[in-house]
């Protein structure tokens, strides 16, 4: 199987590499196609296009914070379609506001939901990224990000699984990649290392860790996610991580 239609890697991971042009290039010659934008990339539009161009990438997704989706969103639509991005995904709330009751989960996807419809007017998807922190019991005995999805209910809010905080946050991926199928639109790849291995924070080459990376991978394909999207939230070696995470997923799928 081809994957490198839906295959692409989170910015984020190469940002220590400096510049979008340095990142790009180390995506390109890991043989990426697709990337994923982080924010403050949307600042220059017209640039970060002109460089995804020279390199034949393109960028259909892309994070975008909350401040952003609340204060600048014509800023934001209008620079996701000069880039075009098709698909945003908001990856956290600020800890001041990643709320302690099922009412306050429940109250911020209500929120995103409202941004989620506003965003689909100008064919522009909108979703959640999680991490472990929303996997936390709450007062009324559910997870918080079972609150939030139920506050969202009935909006176009999709969902962008982070599998390996999924199974950091202590649940069973594939079970919670089947229950949330008809919102699920993509899935972060990425992988955990061993007990007791703390460099890069305890994250590692997809592929050289702890997860089941064939049946999560095709868990995620099987529950509607379209874009497998390579991350690393911080390594020590940027360009080698996306060449062996790469190399390692088109071996696996072949």
């Amino acid at each position: 199987m081809d994957i490198t239609p839906i295959l692409s890697i989170q910015l984020y991971s190469l940002r220590k590499l400096g510049s979008v042009e340095n990142q790009l290039d180390a995506a390109a010659a890991a043989g990426f196609r697709l990337v994923e934008t982080i924010g403050s990339q949307l600042a220059d539009p017209k640039g970060l296009r002109a460089a995804l161009d020279s390199r034949g990438l393109i960028a259909p997704t892309g994070h975008i914070g909350i401040g952003d989706l609340r204060s600048d969103l014509p800023r934001i639509v209008d620079a996701a379609q000069q880039v075009g991005i098709s698909q945003l995904y908001m990856p956290a709330y600020p800890p001041e506001e990643r709320g302690t009751t099922a009412a306050s989960w429940s109250k911020a996807g209500e929120e995103l939901g409202r941004i989620a419809e506003t965003l689909s007017g100008q064919s522009i998807g909108l979703g959640y990224h999680n991490h472990h922190w929303e996997l936390q019991v709450l007062d009324d005995g559910r997870r918080a990000l079972e609150s939030f999805f139920a506050g969202a209910e009935g909006s176009p809010l999709s969902w962008q699984a982070d599998i390996a905080w999924l199974a950091r946050g202590g649940v069973d991926p594939v079970e919670w990649l089947r229950r949330y199928r008809a919102i699920l639109t993509s899935a972060h790849v990425k992988d955990q290392a061993p007990a007791g291995i703390e460099i890069d924070d305890g994250w590692t080459d997809v592929g050289a860790g702890i997860l089941d990376w064939p049946r999560l991978f095709a868990a995620a394909r099987e529950n509607g996610a379209n874009i497998m999207t390579v991350e690393h939230d911080n390594p020590s070696d940027p360009s080698g991580f996306a060449a062996r995470s790469h190399a390692y997923l088109v071996a696996m799928t072949k």
